[in-house]
């Protein structure tokens, strides 16, 4: 049998403690109900893990797709993938004549790029000029140091910024998808926030455009997600009504949560497999981890 835990040993003695002769039926109903109740745990468990259908999936069939809002980064482009090693391989290349260890700066710039990017004004403001953005971190982590290291911020910035470009690929599903939803008449909207020239620039270097019938780029647009105006704008652009349309991304709130908000169906991309949250705010209505199942969804 093998060895049983303490914690089995106790729910064992508790179900004997717990039967009173002559209450036969009482203890049926205490029983279905902790069935029950595990049961909508265990269902709880697999909605967050995407699983089954999300918190919002109705128990009627989801309405067909007639057209589909899609995230560019971390979504179609594997945007996060390289970052650490573009900054170890920037660090080392510009940090010799400085002075400085590479690795302590890769570490101090690690910490100072959660607290930079974690406050979200500061997020909206820096993130429509990502060179610029790149260096206040490697300045900011140099005030940390204590270290004075005139244009080695600048030149680490640029660095990083050649190598970031160069590491970042689409995810491997991701024009067959585009492809397959292209020739089947869909229409579509790339929807992404940040820097005019990096967003614009991933587009054309990647052939994304001709996918699509409408481009909104925040930097071009002049605001971004979780804004009403983005979607509305890239709704009116496509010809259709919330109601007739999907948002897919990786963020839960500026692609799942604010879209929903307009009526519109929210899919999570959740190419981790971490599932939601605990207690998260925002439901998708469905959650996947790649576009192949974007693809299935939308037929």
């Amino acid at each position: 049998m093998g060895a049983e835990s303490p914690r089995a040993f106790a729910r064992h003695r508790a179900t004997r403690q717990a039967h009173v002769p002559g209450q036969g039926a009482g203890d049926r109903r205490a029983a279905r109900a902790r069935a029950g109740a595990r049961g909508e745990g265990a269902l709880r468990e697999e909605v967050r893990l995407g699983r089954r259908p999300g918190g919002r999936a109705d128990a009627r069939r989801a309405p067909s797709v007639k057209a589909l809002l899609v995230d560019l980064d971390d979504t179609l482009l594997d945007y996060s993938g390289g970052a650490d090693r573009s900054w170890v391989e920037a660090c080392g290349a510009c940090c010799p004549t400085s002075g400085i260890d590479p690795a302590v700066l890769v570490a101090t710039i690690a910490e100072t790029r959660r607290w930079f990017w974690d406050d979200p004004e500061r997020q909206r403001r820096e993130r429509l000029n990502m060179v610029g953005a790149w260096q206040h971190i490697v300045e900011f982590a140099l005030e940390r140091l204590g270290r004075s290291a005139p244009g080695l911020a600048e030149a680490v910035a640029r660095d990083y910024g050649v190598r970031r470009r160069e590491a970042m690929t689409l995810f491997p599903e991701a024009l067959g998808c585009l492809t397959d939803l292209r020739r089947r008449g869909m229409p579509m909207a790339l929807v992404t926030n940040g820097d005019a020239t990096q967003q614009r620039d991933k587009i054309e270097r990647h052939r994304l455009a001709g996918y699509f019938d409408a481009i909104l780029i925040e930097g071009e647009f002049g605001v971004g997600k979780p804004e009403t105006a983005v979607y509305r704008h890239a709704l009116n652009a496509l010809g259709v009504a919330p109601t007739e349309a999907w948002m897919v991304g990786d963020h839960l709130e500026w692609d799942v949560g604010a879209p929903q908000q307009l009526g519109l169906r929210g899919v999570w991309m959740d190419r981790g497999g971490r599932g939601l949250p605990p207690n998260s705010a925002v439901q998708p209505h469905r959650i996947i981890r790649s576009l192949d199942e974007l693809t299935a969804l939308a037929r």
